[in-house]
């Protein structure tokens, strides 16, 4: 039986403030897809003010088809005090029709082409444990899996009540 390969064209650039609704869309349907569907609280005006203002906050790539946003890859500059300068890669999602083409590949892709290209000394970000294909992606690619370490996060209201303690 002979395999018959689909080409599946799209295109990876910056995102626009044009782009936040999609953005926002997608970063929703992540939050779904980690079982956590009401976690998402930013708005469109949030990305906008954040990602677009004179000190952007971040930046973001995008896989575009016919002028729709099918992926996105969220990152942004932080400091390692063993490496100094680093990306944190928050978001790499795609929407779930257009999975298994090649989209995620390419917008991880630009994000460590974009690393490389201003000198940063590493790329880190989260995965949840039970994402196995997407730990077997990353590793295959070179990426170290760190099964010793574990996230730590203090919410805006238990910060409040540490404070007031």
């Amino acid at each position: 039986m002979t395999k018959f390969l689909i080409k599946m064209d799209f295109n990876i650039r910056l995102g626009e403030e044009k782009d936040m609704q999609s953005v926002l869309k997608l970063i929703t349907e992540l939050a779904v897809f980690e079982k956590e569907p009401d976690a998402v609280e930013i708005t469109v005006k949030d990305l906008i003010r954040d990602g677009f203002s004179g000190t952007p906050k971040f930046k973001v790539f995008v896989a575009e088809q016919e002028s729709n946003i099918i992926g996105i890859a969220l990152f942004y500059e932080r400091y390692s005090t063993w490496k100094g300068n680093a990306i944190h890669l928050e978001d790499l999602i795609v929407t779930k029709n257009k999975r298994n083409i090649g989209v995620g590949k390419a917008l991880y892709t630009a994000v460590l082409k974009y690393a490389h290209k201003n000198n940063y000394n590493r790329v880190a970000w989260e995965v949840l444990d039970w994402n196995t294909n997407a730990i077997a992606f990353y590793e295959s690619t070179g990426a170290s899996y760190l099964k010793e370490w574990s996230v730590v996060q203090m919410s805006k209201e238990n910060i409040a009540k540490f404070i007031k303690e």
